[in-house]
């Protein structure tokens, strides 16, 4: 296999970004409107805003994807980095590349002085979890929730 370079995206990169996008939803079985991935995009590439996001490039191939978040917290004086989205294409699965894309954000928290960079999973998503367990502290924290109208 080529190397993998995790690089930010940047406004050419929407058609091969998109697909992955799509593919993490099925994966959830989640239906994100076509607005919501559009102003989400556009977050991406706005230097003010606080959402940023990476592909994981094989040659001229997008394998993966990360999307990460910064916040103020309540515990802490620097921003929290949350890692929200992390995808890698189904056909390049175990090769590193999550790893690869997981390690590119916890270099750019660094980079911003951010104390600490967590996540979620679904329970049931046990072979992306043999990873998480090795580079990270799984927290006993569980997570509750309500949409709003």
């Amino acid at each position: 296999m080529q190397s993998v370079e995790i690089r930010i995206v940047d406004n050419d990169d929407f058609d091969i970004w998109l697909p992955l996008w799509n593919g993490y939803q099925r994966f959830y079985e989640v239906d994100i409107p076509e607005s919501v991935t559009l102003k989400t995009w556009a977050r991406f590439l706005d230097s003010v805003e606080s959402m940023h996001a990476a592909l994981a490039m094989v040659g001229e191939q997008a394998l993966g994807l990360v999307h990460s978040i910064y916040h103020r917290s309540t515990w802490t004086t620097g921003d929290c980095c949350y890692l929200q989205d992390l995808f890698v294409a189904e056909n390049a699965r175990g090769r590193g590349i999550g790893r690869a894309l997981i390690e590119h954000v916890y270099a750019d928290a660094r980079r911003r002085e951010a104390p600490r960079v967590y996540w979620l999973t679904r329970d049931s998503n046990h072979k992306a979890m043999l990873l998480y367990d090795r580079i990270a502290d799984r927290s006993d924290l569980i997570q509750y929730r309500r949409l709003l109208d």
